[in-house]
Order: C-alpha cells, then sequence, then structure tokens
C-alpha cells in the first residue's frame, strides 16, 4: 500500500544583514531544487519572510539552509512557524 506524501506549510522570519544580498532570490532557488514551492519577500524592518510548501524532510532542508542562506548574508535568527496550505 503507498501513502500519500504529507505536505506542509511554513513561515520562516529570517533577521540579521539578509536584505541586500541576494538572499531571496537564493532561498527561491534552493527552495526549487527541493521541488518546493516558495515565495520570498523583505519586510520594511530589514527581515526576510520565506513561505515554502512541500514535504517535511525538504522543508527541513530549507530551514536549516535558511540559517546559513547565500554566502553575502550574515543570519542572525530564523523563526519559523507551521501555517494553513497556501497557493504560493
Amino acid at each position: 500500500m503507498e501513502t500519500k506524501e504529507t505536505t506542509i506549510c511554513v513561515r520562516c522570519l529570517i533577521s540579521g544583514k539578509v536584505q541586500g544580498v541576494f538572499f531571496r532570490a537564493s532561498a527561491r532557488h534552493q527552495a526549487e531544487l527541493m521541488g518546493l514551492s516558495c515565495r520570498a519577500s523583505n519586510l520594511h524592518d530589514g527581515r526576510v519572510e520565506v513561505l515554502a510548501c512541500g514535504n517535511p524532510k525538504d522543508i527541513g532542508k530549507l530551514k536549516a539552509w535558511l540559517t546559513k542562506g547565500p554566502p553575502q548574508a550574515r543570519v542572525s535568527g530564523v523563526a519559523c512557524e507551521v501555517m494553513e496550505q497556501t497557493n504560493l
């Protein structure tokens, strides 16, 4: 019997030096490589918001990547919460 893979969505807020360092584009690229749906936006307070949906294993990989980001970024914090599924 095959089991249908679960899909989850998360909203992550990333703080630190994360704007102006290609964080959004890099996050979307990483998510795409993992087969995830993703949207990334700059927030007015200097953080980046990442919304991603996909299987829990790959969401976990993306969350781990978000703690480092691209080479130019200096991530000081990542806070993620599971959210209702959304159209990305």
